[in-house]
């Protein structure tokens, strides 16, 4: 097993530690390896050996020698044990045994990483989730539209005022995928989740996270299946590239990055004005249908924003993201 073929199985174990089988996990995980053409391992088999335990966590990180490659491995299991938010106690179990099998219990960068990862897994909680209000939220986000006309909200800033807000957000996180701390684009998510708050609040809606999050989840932003798709461009253009002295080492970064974080975050930013100004009576097929329409002209506007997209990017720093991220 090389390298790249551990990592992924490192990635499968950590997708598995907390007893969850999600079919969009799996489904980002398979395409990514599938990009890394001759060197593409054959995922079903390497799925199979993970989950009937014919390979062991132990076995995967023997194949990793280098320790570069053993700090991306387990930022990379980082990455995927906080896709959902908080760690699981299985997640966190998982994570302590994979820190010593790769022997880095007393690696300064990887603690590090981690404490980054877990402070921005929090910076979330802006707006306090409570049952009620999380139920209530999961119905009306995915409840069928009321019958009779809509007549759309005017939001309380002006409408320009708000398209200038969600850009901003597109050409930072796009900015964020270009940044050489991998950990940067960790932010991207919370990022989504306050400009969403933000949109909401703007047409007269308190809304709280466990809504944002559904509603994310409804349009097709799933936070797990984003992580995975961020994960799986640090695993082509980061640091494996570089060891391995390959090509692919340019491909995801510059431009497949940028243009998912700009895209995504440009349309969630659109469709969320919609549905909130139409007072969250869009029907989920509706939303779904909404968001991946947006998609495609988004990625195009990021080659018009490139310039500012990289301007942004060399003015940012660890301290200014935190602040944004935690910022009102």
């Amino acid at each position: 097993m090389n390298p790249e073929h551990a990592i992924l199985a490192i990635s499968l174990f950590a997708a598995f530690a907390d007893g969850a089988n999600d079919d969009r996990e799996r489904e980002h995980i398979r395409r990514f390896a599938e990009t890394l053409g001759a060197d593409a391992p054959d995922l079903p088999r390497l799925y199979q050996d993970v989950l009937f335990k014919r390979i062991s966590l132990a076995q995967a990180t023997q194949a990793i020698t280098d320790l570069g490659q053993r700090q991306f491995a387990y930022e990379m299991a980082v990455c995927v044990c906080d896709a959902d938010g908080r760690q699981s106690e299985a997640e966190q179990r998982f994570l302590a045994e994979l820190k010593k099998l790769l022997g880095l219990e007393g690696d300064a960068e990887s603690q590090e990483m981690e404490n980054r990862a877990e402070t921005l897994a929090d910076l979330d909680q802006y707006a306090p989730a409570t049952a009620t209000a999380t139920a209530a939220a999961k119905a009306s986000t995915t409840a069928s539209p009321t019958p009779g006309p809509v007549v759309a909200a005017q939001p309380q800033v002006p409408e320009a005022e708000l398209d200038k807000s969600i850009l901003n957000y597109s050409i930072l996180n796009g900015a964020l995928e270009l940044l050489p701390q991998s950990w940067a684009s960790v932010a991207i998510i919370p990022l989504q989740i306050k400009m969403v708050y933000r949109i909401g609040k703007a047409y007269g809606h308190e809304l709280d996270q466990g809504h944002i999050k559904e509603f994310l989840a409804t349009v097709g932003v799933g936070l797990t299946s984003q992580y995975l798709e961020q994960f799986g461009r640090k695993l082509l253009g980061g640091l494996l590239g570089k060891v391995a002295g390959k090509t692919v080492g340019n491909l995801g970064k510059a431009a497949t990055g940028m243009a998912f974080s700009f895209a995504t975050t440009y349309a969630l930013g659109q469709i969320a004005k919609r549905y909130y100004a139409g007072g969250r009576q869009m029907s989920t097929a509706m939303l779904q249908e909404s968001f991946q329409g947006l998609l495609g002209p988004a990625k195009q506007m990021q080659t018009q924003y490139l310039p500012q997209i990289r301007e942004r990017a060399a003015n940012l720093d660890a301290g200014q993201i935190m602040a944004m991220v935690k910022g009102a």
